[in-house]
């Protein structure tokens, strides 16, 4: 989460998955200004998982960085440019609030 504070991601939201499903324990996505800021994200991201011990992350997306996703385990990372994050939506799909809004009967 440092990673993605220090190279100013926007929106971050991390969601627990523990109990719903068996892909990871948690689940973290962030929004970048533009393609370069969304690899630069990635990159800060992979670095940090790689200093803290663990073995390198599956990654894709490069070099298009219009989302780019990276598998380490128990967490995953989705890093977006602004469109494409509200198309595909993930909160939704995991139940959460986007930043800055709420569902509707909520």
């Amino acid at each position: 989460m440092t990673a993605l504070d220090e190279s100013k991601a926007e929106e971050t939201v991390i969601i627990d998955l523990a109990g719903k499903t068996s892909i990871a324990d948690w689940m973290i996505i962030a929004s970048g200004r533009s393609t370069t800021q969304v690899g630069a994200l990635a990159d800060r991201i992979i670095k940090a998982l790689k200093e803290a011990g663990g073995s390198t992350p599956a990654v894709e997306g490069f070099p298009a960085n219009d989302w780019v996703l990276i598998d380490a385990g128990d967490l995953i990372v989705h890093l977006f440019r602004p469109e494409v994050r509200q198309f595909y939506n993930l909160e939704k799909m995991w139940g959460v609030d986007r930043p800055g809004e709420k569902r509707q009967g909520a």
